[in-house]
């Protein structure tokens, strides 16, 4: 699987900041996932060429030098951590917040694995790593929905997708095909922002709800955001908007599930145990709910709900394997 170009930037950060040495290219090449990729030595400088430049025009401290005791040395590269570290810095709380909202996209498997990665290959290399550089930050909001990796990359670069989209009870699935803004989280989940073809309008997308794989239309680079988008807005409108109740038909097995009886109203007896109903405000948030009760609870109607409970529960099965 190709490396995206700016996880390839990350890796390339990580490794120079982390070590005390000047790295020649081939070192790095050896050392940073993404450029082995290159087919021959022309193709992996031009593109170590075009990442240097972009580090260096995002303001990136891009030191080139050669080691002191080492005579007909190379030329190597590193990041020195007193000019790339920032100084003290006292930030409101609201800044704050957005800060550490932001610092939680590290929680993304593809991005904790670059930083490890990245350490790892560098010291079994033999590369003098810095001992003090921080651990990856423990992010409150997680990405761990399978859509985030392609949905981030395609907004990354520009690229139409298309995807299985899970609607709210009693909706069912549709293929959706949507120019993305940008992937954002709100409230505890990750959301994508976009164009909507099939609407012909901007919808925001919640990705627990996308279903399946998300699949890459077109070339990359004709997607581009209009002036002034607020991302956050958008989805803050559409969230707020008033949630219905949708009923839900429930089997629990005889007196088990205490907690979900105590919401519901038994309107029969069937097979051993109570068919309850139950009115959920978020559906969505109920599957995880209604999962954890394993065996004692069984979903009968709607079927969006009882699907999202039986993949919850055979994700689990599966993890313990």
């Amino acid at each position: 699987m190709a490396i995206a170009r700016a996880e390839r930037l990350v890796n390339l950060v990580l490794c120079l900041l982390s070590t005390r040495q000047y790295l020649t290219a081939e070192r790095i090449r050896a050392i940073v996932p993404g450029y082995h990729e290159a087919p021959t030595d022309e193709a992996f400088f031009r593109m170590f060429e075009r990442d240097k430049s972009e580090l260096r025009d995002l303001g990136v401290p891009l030191e080139t030098g050669r080691q002191s005791n080492a005579e007909g040395a190379e030329d190597g590269y590193r990041i020195a951590r007193r000019d790339y570290e920032l100084g003290d810095i006292d930030l409101e709380p609201d800044e704050a917040a957005a800060v550490a909202l932001a610092a939680r996209l590290w929680d993304s498997p593809q991005l904790t694995g670059a930083v490890h990665g990245a350490l790892i290959k560098l010291r079994a290399a033999g590369v003098d790593v810095d001992q003090d550089t921080p651990a990856a930050v423990e992010p409150k909001v997680r990405a761990n929905e399978p859509a985030f990796p392609p949905l981030l990359q395609a907004v990354q670069a520009g690229q139409v997708v298309t995807f299985e989209y899970r609607k709210p009870p009693p909706g069912g699935y549709k293929e959706r095909t949507v120019e993305p803004w940008g992937v954002v989280a709100w409230r505890g989940k990750w959301y994508l922002v976009g164009w909507d073809r099939d609407r012909n309008d901007t919808r925001c997308f919640r990705l627990s709800r996308v279903v399946g794989q998300v699949r890459p239309v077109g070339k990359p680079g004709v997607v581009t955001v209009p002036e002034g988008t607020d991302l956050m807005s958008l989805i803050a409108r559409t969230e707020v908007a008033p949630h219905h109740t949708a009923p839900a038909k429930i089997w629990v097995a005889k007196n088990r599930a205490q907690g979900l009886r105590r919401h519901a109203k038994v309107v029969e007896e069937r097979d051993g145990g109570d068919v309850v109903e139950i009115d959920l405000k978020f559906p969505d948030s109920a599957a995880k709910w209604l999962a954890g009760f394993g065996p004692d609870v069984v979903v009968l109607e709607p079927e969006v709900l009882a699907k999202s409970v039986r993949d919850r529960l055979q994700g689990a099965l599966e993890g313990a394997r």
